[in-house]
């Protein structure tokens, strides 16, 4: 009886193993991080499996054993980038107390992703505009798009709540206009790197006010 006590817990002390659906996933984490610099230096079009390959530590066999071609891949790469942003401002939500703080802190970590990851955005919208051509984008640009749009609905519900008001567009416009203004910041960014965080900065504070009224 003791024998059999002891080997049980032997057995609850020893660590889980991770079952092969959990290491495939591990891995193509693990290639999506590395394969991101090189997408958004590049872009969609002139990035190839064996070009993602030659500026990582996998080898090219490695990247295609794991992703079935270029589409595959950026695909993934894009949807683990985007799922991670959609989460970015949770934190402001929560804390927020007022309007003001959850605007000044929305604009705050927008700004910096901006700035920050100008690459990753440029990346995002290449692959969308490309969904319009490559059938096979489709489902994953729409389900990133869906993912974005009830980030900003998030935001801007509870922006209304802080206001006592009520929003007064429904959630696909207001992504519409608020990507539309961040998507126009990007473009702009590589110009004129300077002044395009702020005027990001005036167009949404234009703009949000809009979106409630009492």
């Amino acid at each position: 009886m003791v024998a059999v006590t002891s080997a049980s817990a032997a057995e609850q002390e020893r660590p889980a193993r991770v079952s092969g659906i959990d290491k495939i996933e591990r891995r193509r984490v693990a290639l999506a991080e590395s394969a991101l610099k090189t997408l958004g230096e590049l872009g969609y079009a002139r990035t190839s499996l064996r070009e993602i390959a030659n500026n990582s530590e996998f080898t090219h066999g490695v990247v295609h054993y794991y992703f079935r071609d270029k589409i595959d891949l950026i695909s993934y790469c894009v949807r683990y980038y985007k799922t991670k942003c959609a989460r970015r401002y949770d934190e402001v939500v929560e804390t927020a107390t007022s309007g003001e703080e959850l605007v000044t802190g929305f604009l705050a970590k927008m700004t910096q992703t901006l700035v920050d990851e100008t690459p990753m955005h440029k990346l995002w919208y290449d692959l969308r505009a490309q969904s319009m051509f490559e059938e096979q984008l489709r489902p994953d640009v729409e389900a990133i798009d869906k993912l974005l749009e009830e980030m900003i609905w998030r935001i801007l519900g509870r922006y209304a709540d802080l206001t006592a008001s009520m929003p007064t567009v429904d959630a696909p416009t207001a992504y519409a206009l608020v990507d539309g203004l961040f998507e126009q910041a990007v473009v702009g960014y590589a110009a004129n790197p300077d002044k395009t965080p702020d005027l990001l900065t005036d167009r949404l504070l234009q703009v949000l006010p809009k979106l409630v009224a009492p």
